[in-house]
């Protein structure tokens, strides 16, 4: 089995490159196509000259450059890299015409498409001439026009990477949450660029705990569960895959949603690169927290080892599919023995996806484990109640009134914790509901929570 790290190396071709021949041709449908056109503009620059918006020295580099074929283009930056660069960097700070804009970034995104240290020479540019890269890009996340926004952020993707130079933290804050924003733009034409700068940034361990700040790892999780195809599929599992490499992270991916939704992509993949990277974050996920439990629970959960034995004797492309899934299938072969019906009813309880498994009727497991549900400030009962708010699913919401009634009928001592979040108020809803299922349990366990209301009374009276 191959080790990954976190370092460039990791990306081999994967990053951005691994598109087949098809998918290339609906990128360039969107972004690289419009790309081609811009790079046929003819800029008056005289003009600009004339109107004193450009120096003589910006003026006279721009001219010439701009008339050079790509060889005599090279050639000129290997000469006087310093003038290129600022000339540039001055373009786009001081001209506000937006064809003039989209021009020049394309030239700076080319002169770094073509020699990823070119970024180390804008950063050394920008020390010696003391000018800021990063307030002129970000700035340009805010302009109406899509392509100004999209290359910008491939830039200060490829700036804030391609070196040893860290964007500052409050741009970095900017970014990230706009990159995440862009996840929730309807119909966004170019939600493949801003998930391929996402990759870009999450090859950098000191950028993944600020995304995972921001609910960044709720945010992938979102996309996921939206119709996606495959290409976009394997681009968001990346990011995935690359927070795993964080310890803390991948202690968070395992508790949060995450191996569910993957547990369901990865039961209906076709391409072998999707199952690849879900299988990689998998072992991670075992593999790199102190404290796994969380994730094997899930694992089993979600009941994947019978899909991890049939892939185990599929033949694949990637040997290290292989290895990864008879890692995981061993140590989830181990932990299922020590599994308890309570780490089964917390994984499903926080997978948020309720079944009526054996375990929800079971007197004694209630009798043994209702105080439970108060752990860690109530954890797992505010976790039923919202999904008794926000389910849609009938059988989700029938077996939290269920639970809801079990646990306040073995542990009445947490009544006021109950009422304090609603409990009864929501269950009595559910009596209206239209699943005869929900009205049903709802019924029940407003019962149950009437015969300690009167068994409370009944004490109260012998008191007196």
């Amino acid at each position: 089995m191959t080790t990954y790290s976190a370092d460039y190396a990791v990306y081999r071709d994967d990053l951005a490159y691994m598109q087949d021949s098809s998918q290339k041709g609906v990128i360039l449908s969107r972004l690289e196509g419009k790309l081609l056109e811009i790079r046929s503009y003819h800029i008056n620059w005289e003009s600009y000259h004339q109107g004193n918006m450009i120096s003589q020295a910006d003026y006279q580099f721009i001219s010439h450059y701009d008339k050079l074929s790509l060889d005599g283009k090279k050639q000129l930056f290997e000469k006087d890299p310093e003038q290129c660069i600022c000339t540039m960097m001055t373009l786009i700070r001081e001209v506000a015409k937006e064809h003039v804009i989209q021009y020049t970034l394309v030239m700076l995104d080319d002169l770094v498409v073509l020699d990823k240290d070119r970024v180390k020479m804008i950063h050394e540019t920008a020390e010696k001439h003391k000018f800021n890269v990063w307030p002129p890009l970000r700035n340009l996340l805010n302009r109406d026009d899509p392509i100004i926004m999209h290359v910008a952020s491939r830039l200060l993707a490829k700036l804030s990477t391609f070196s040893k130079v860290r964007m500052p933290d409050s741009d970095l804050m900017y970014y990230l949450n706009w990159l995440k924003g862009q996840f929730s733009v309807p119909s966004n034409d170019y939600l493949q660029s801003a998930a391929e700068c996402l990759q870009w940034m999450l090859r950098i361990d000191d950028y993944r705990l600020p995304f995972v700040k921001i609910d960044g790892i709720d945010s992938l999780v979102s996309v996921l569960l939206s119709n996606l195809g495959f290409q976009l599929q394997y681009q968001f599992i990346f990011c995935l895959w690359m927070l795993s490499f964080n310890v803390e992270i991948a202690s968070k991916i395992g508790e949060n949603n995450v191996i569910p939704v993957l547990a369901d992509i990865l039961r209906t993949s076709q391409k072998e690169k999707v199952t690849r990277i879900i299988i990689a974050t998998f072992r991670n996920l075992l593999e790199k927290p102190e404290e796994t439990k969380t994730a094997c629970v899930s694992l089993i959960q979600c009941k994947l080892l019978p899909v991890f034995n049939v892939l185990i004797n599929k033949t694949w492309g990637d040997e290290d599919i292989k290895d990864d899934l008879e890692y995981i299938s061993e140590i989830l072969s181990h932990s299922v023995q020590d599994l308890s019906t309570w780490d089964e009813y917390v994984a499903e309880v926080k997978s948020g996806r309720l079944e009526w498994s054996p375990v929800h009727r079971e007197e004694k497991f209630w009798r043994e484990n209702a105080i439970k549900i108060c752990e860690k400030n109530y954890e797992l009962l505010k976790v039923l109640v919202k999904l008794l708010q926000f389910s849609t699913d009938a059988t989700i919401q029938a077996v939290a009134c269920h639970d809801l009634g079990e646990f306040i009928r073995h542990y009445p001592r947490a009544k006021p914790a109950f009422d304090a979040l609603g409990c009864k108020e929501l269950i009595m809803e559910r009596m209206a509901h239209e699943n005869e299922q929900v009205k049903y349990e709802a019924l029940l366990a407003v019962q149950k929570l009437m015969v300690h209301n009167w068994e409370f009374l009944g004490k109260q009276v012998k008191i007196e």
